[in-house]
């Protein structure tokens, strides 16, 4: 049998905590609960979830210094976290992102819309250990694998045969879905700041990336950069 994936949900509403608890009990989760920031990564430490679901408005400390805290330690350097809030302005969601977010649950929540949610981000990451024994990272987004180790992208079982720029490219931002990586930070991480290329090189190379891995994945956020979504 199978051990329970873990999500620990972070909210000072107790309706909300007692919803969320209800609905991801009922799909089989391991849940645990916590209605400030300061217990939130306290319990964190010790529960170790796969997940952690943080609202961006709570006293004292909100979400985002949360979510900040978290990804300064080592151990939550890869959980996923995703934040749950009522609101829907772009800068909330730039701030939440920049601190390490990986994703937005609106309220009001929606039991199927949650379950939809949960399950995706879960499948974002996974361990996969080879014939070698040498456990490796490989990123899962519906059809689309991105093995990390063995420089291969496959979509639906087969290679897409990235060049080495577009691999480097697309593993940047699905590293951070939802993230909106701007133009000279691709420029930066990619290409590096002694190599001198125009805006034109990073374009030719997301076209490229959307013909051998379908145009959905990779949007374009005019006059700033791309973000990876699924």
């Amino acid at each position: 049998m199978s051990e329970k994936r873990k999500i620990l949900v972070v909210d000072d509403e107790e309706d909300i905590l007692e919803v969320l608890r209800y609905n991801l009990e009922k799909e089989g989760f391991e849940v645990a609960t916590a209605s400030d920031g300061n217990t939130g990564i306290s319990l964190a430490k010790t529960f170790d979830p796969n997940l952690i679901i943080l609202d961006i408005m709570m006293p004292g400390m909100d979400g985002i210094e949360v979510c900040q805290k978290l990804r300064s330690l080592p151990q939550f350097t890869h959980t996923v976290i995703a934040f749950l809030t009522a609101r829907s302005e772009a800068f909330t969601q730039i701030s939440a992102l920049d601190s390490g977010g990986d994703d937005f649950i609106n309220k009001p929540i929606k039991p199927n819309v949650l379950k939809s949610r949960i399950n995706a981000l879960l499948r974002r990451s996974n361990v996969v250990t080879p014939d070698d024994g040498n456990p490796r990272t490989v990123l899962k987004f519906g059809d689309l694998e991105i093995d990390e180790e063995q420089f291969v992208v496959s979509v639906s079982g087969k290679d897409t045969g990235l060049a080495k720029k577009e691999f480097e490219l697309l593993t940047l931002l699905a590293s951070r879905p939802g993230k909106v990586f701007k133009r000279n930070e691709i420029l930066a991480k990619i290409w590096g700041n002694d190599v001198i290329v125009g805006d034109r090189t990073i374009d030719v190379h997301i076209r490229k990336l959307r013909e051998k891995i379908g145009e959905h994945y990779i949007q374009t956020m005019k006059g700033v950069g791309y973000k990876f979504d699924f």
